[in-house]
């Protein structure tokens, strides 16, 4: 039987879009690749072991980025002005109107 994946962490990233992606944790997967890379620069890992904590490392990255556009959408949409026009506020900033 194919092995399966050692956690199904609130990360999601070894599970497909769709309910996985409400439950994305961004701080949780942050630190599962940092973990990832920290073991990596180790240097003391067997190969095997380091391709899967690289392939591990590729798909948190994915769900990263994914998620950071996600989140940069939504910011998009939020900050839309009144007449549907785009407006380009400073992350934290307050808009001119």
């Amino acid at each position: 039987m194919a092995r399966a994946p050692s956690s199904t962490s609130a990360s999601g990233a070894a599970t497909s879009t769709g309910a996985a992606t409400a439950a994305f944790d961004f701080e949780r997967a942050m630190a599962d690749l940092e973990a990832v890379v920290a073991r990596l620069e180790q240097g003391d890992v067997p190969l095997e072991e380091a391709m899967q904590a690289f392939e591990r490392g590729v798909a948190l990255t994915r769900a990263c980025q994914t998620a950071l556009s996600q989140a940069e959408q939504k910011v998009d949409m939020l900050v839309e002005g009144a007449a549907g026009q785009q407006q380009t506020v400073p992350f934290g900033g307050e808009t001119s109107e």
